[in-house]
């Protein structure tokens, strides 16, 4: 009992060096580039293909360190306020494609949760049609000729889980206390986010509620298509689903092969993903190719419910007035009507927001409507969320995502598809109706014409009251002053950034002119007190590059 306490206790060790080795060495890169950076600013083009290239290998990094990292880096990949462009496009490309386990482990574990039912199983084929970092999946047969799919867990996966995120709350707890790293970020809070969601992930018995609850949503749907629970064969270990069998969503010769209408497939699926939206407020939060088939009759199939998302009702009750708003292109009312539904803090300051509000509905809303405009609006929500002092609900960050996921599947089957011009037939409706009564409407009707007119009758008063106070001086101008301060505060440090170049250069010279005159030992002093400057110096320079992003964008 003592060697095999003292085997586990090796394991971790061994494990949370090779995780701390990871953690170190990702460090020094990304300090190093700070630096080298420093020194070239302008070269623009190199700094992103080294973001790329350092995203490439902490990728590689996290398939490495198995399923729990590959599981982090997917979330990784949609918490845009956490990490940059750059470094989400590659984890986004992260997928779950590692080597199976043997038939015999799967054997062993499905007997041992299913205890008697297991002889309701006729045979298990022995090749997985998938392997993820999870789990595999295998086809199998029933006594009564039903044909379904055993979701199983890879072995011991609970506990290497536990040691892994254990040792990410400590990285966690780390990062927070660095001041620079944990500025507008909860990583702590983050780590306890991720914690729960994969030990939510690991329950089958969660994954088999949300795939009867999506299944559900579509059951009088004939163009969509999802598997049913079968709850006497799932345990929390194994989840067993009914078999449909269709064409990989990304197989286009085979879709072709049957017929299939690619542009019709594409048009179901971007209007069941508006009623997940709307009509639901739960979604498919991963839809990738790997996760769409396409039957013969051409119904479109979901697999995989493990990632799923929800909106609040509150935010579904406004989606109406939202579509609304943005059909007017009316962005100070969407901005108000995103901050009374939570998505943004009324605290900070919306005159960034609102701008880019603007741009986003002027580029979305204008024809000719770009084939790819979700991938875009949601790359400029990443710019802005990244590179300010607040963040927006994760929720919405995993709508923006399985939005922009399917667009690229729609480009895959159609390279014309665009989601805005097929769902505005749906969004017409929704802005006309909005679940309203006529009662609600007239109501809605008279407290704004009582508001106008309680405004109307006091706009003499107060043009007397402040004709009355410019003829004795006292009117006084109070503006807003956020663009005007981030402006000051930039110039602040460029005097200062400038002010330390000239004292850095003249404490070189004075070193240089000591060593000159053979005075060695004492033109080392001067390197002393420039090496505190020349470190603020470089603070400076971070300062002056940060913000680069939004202003790109507003440009």
């Amino acid at each position: 009992m003592f060697i095999n306490i003292f085997t586990n206790f090796l394991k971790k060790v061994q494990r949370s060096c090779l995780i701390w080795k990871s953690l170190l060495l990702l460090i020094i890169f990304l300090w190093f580039d700070n630096i080298y950076f420093k020194f070239s600013p302008n070269n623009f083009s190199k700094r992103i293909k080294t973001q790329q290239r350092r995203a490439k290998w902490f990728t590689n990094q996290l398939i490495q360190l198995g399923s729990a990292f590959i599981k982090i880096g997917q979330l990784l990949s949609a918490r845009p306020d956490l990490i940059s462009k750059e470094w989400i496009q590659e984890l986004s490309k992260l997928q779950d494609n590692v080597p199976p386990f043997s038939y015999e482990q799967v054997e062993l574990t499905i007997k041992k949760e299913l205890k008697n039912n297991f002889s309701k199983i006729e045979f298990i084929e022995k090749k997985p049609i998938g392997s993820a970092s999870l789990a595999q999946v295998h086809k199998s047969t029933l006594k009564n000729g039903e044909q379904v799919v055993f979701k199983v867990q890879r072995p011991n996966l609970r506990d290497l889980f536990t040691t892994d995120l254990a040792i990410m709350q400590q990285i966690a707890f780390i990062l927070q206390k660095n001041k620079n790293w944990s500025r507008g970020r909860n990583w702590v809070a983050i780590a306890k986010e991720c914690k729960k969601v994969l030990l939510r992930e690991l329950d089958f018995n969660c994954e088999a509620q949300y795939a009867a609850r999506f299944r559900q949503q579509f059951i009088d749907d004939p163009k969509i298509k999802i598997p049913s629970v079968k709850w006497d064969l799932s345990t929390d270990k194994v989840l067993c689903l009914s078999y449909l069998d269709g064409i990989k969503i990304s197989n286009i010769t085979a879709l072709e092969s049957q017929n299939i209408n690619l542009t019709e497939i594409a048009e179901i699926g971007a209007i069941s993903y508006l009623k997940q939206l709307v009509n639901f407020g739960f979604f498919h939060a991963d839809p990738h190719p790997g996760n769409l088939a396409v039957s013969k009759k051409g119904e479109l199939i979901f697999y995989d419910f493990g990632m799923m998302g929800s909106i609040s009702n509150n935010l579904q009750k406004s989606l109406g007035s939202m579509v609304r708003s943005a059909a007017l292109r009316d962005a100070s009312s969407l901005v108000t009507q995103l901050q009374d539904s939570g998505l943004i803090s009324k605290e900070i300051d919306v005159g960034p927001v609102r701008r880019l509000v603007r741009l986003m509905l002027k580029e979305a809303l204008t024809p000719p409507f770009s084939p790819n405009i979700i991938e875009k609006l949601s790359g400029d929500l990443y710019e802005l969320v990244y590179e300010t002092p607040f963040q927006l609900p994760v929720d919405l960050i995993f709508v923006m995502r399985a939005l922009s996921t399917f667009e690229g599947v729609g480009r895959i089957l159609d390279p014309d598809f665009n989601l805005v011009s097929i769902t505005k037939p749906y969004l017409i409706s929704i802005m006309s109706s909005s679940n309203q009564s006529p009662n609600d409407l007239i109501n809605q009707l008279g407290k704004q014409v009582g508001e106008l007119g309680s405004k109307a009758v006091g706009i003499p008063k107060r043009i007397d009251d402040n004709l009355e106070r410019l003829e004795q001086g006292d009117l006084q101008l109070q503006i807003r002053m956020g663009e005007s301060d981030r402006q000051f505060k930039r110039m602040f440090t460029a005097q200062k950034s400038l002010g330390h170049s000239i004292l850095m250069g003249s404490l070189f010279i004075t070193s240089a002119l000591l060593a000159g005159n053979n005075k060695t030992n004492y033109a080392v002093f001067p390197l002393i007190f420039a090496s505190p400057i020349c470190f603020d110096w470089i603070n400076c320079q971070l300062k002056m590059r940060k913000g680069t992003r939004l202003e790109k964008l507003k440009q």
